[in-house]
């Protein structure tokens, strides 16, 4: 039997990301990071959860930060994890309820309207599969 030494290293301490999948005029808004490990790759507008405040919060937070839109978030679509080691991803439906489209460009390369079509055809430049997972959900509903 390990002793609790042991037992306490194997667990780990993995982020939590909040996101939001927004979708207008039959596109989806994705931004495209900046950051070295997921240059050039696309991805929703995300971050991670700060202590002290709530998953969804977070997800309105981090939307504004990184498209300068006010959202309202309508329904969680789904969790994501690849594996311990890797943030647990939590998506939401969001529309928008104000600002405009103005992002941080020391954060972001990029932010643009996508069609679900054209996003399926990126999917090497998708930084994970969340993004694929949560079109694919909302066209269920």
């Amino acid at each position: 039997m390990q002793n609790l030494n042991q037992m306490q290293k194997e667990f780990v301490k993995t982020p939590i990301v909040a996101g939001v999948v927004i979708k207008q005029d039959n596109k989806y808004l994705l931004v495209q990071e900046s950051k070295t490990s997921a240059y050039g790759f696309w991805n929703w507008p995300a971050g991670k959860v700060d202590i002290g405040e709530t998953i969804e919060e977070a997800a309105i937070r981090e939307a504004k930060e990184e498209t300068g839109y006010d959202v309202e978030l309508i329904k969680k679509l789904d969790i994501w994890q690849d594996d311990a080691e890797h943030p647990t991803k939590h998506a939401f439906e969001a529309k928008i309820i104000g600002g405009e489209l103005n992002f941080p460009k020391d954060e972001l390369l990029d932010a643009r309207w996508f069609t679900k079509e054209e996003i399926y055809l990126m999917k090497d430049k998708l930084r994970t599969s969340w993004i694929i997972g949560a079109i694919e959900i909302l066209a269920d509903f």
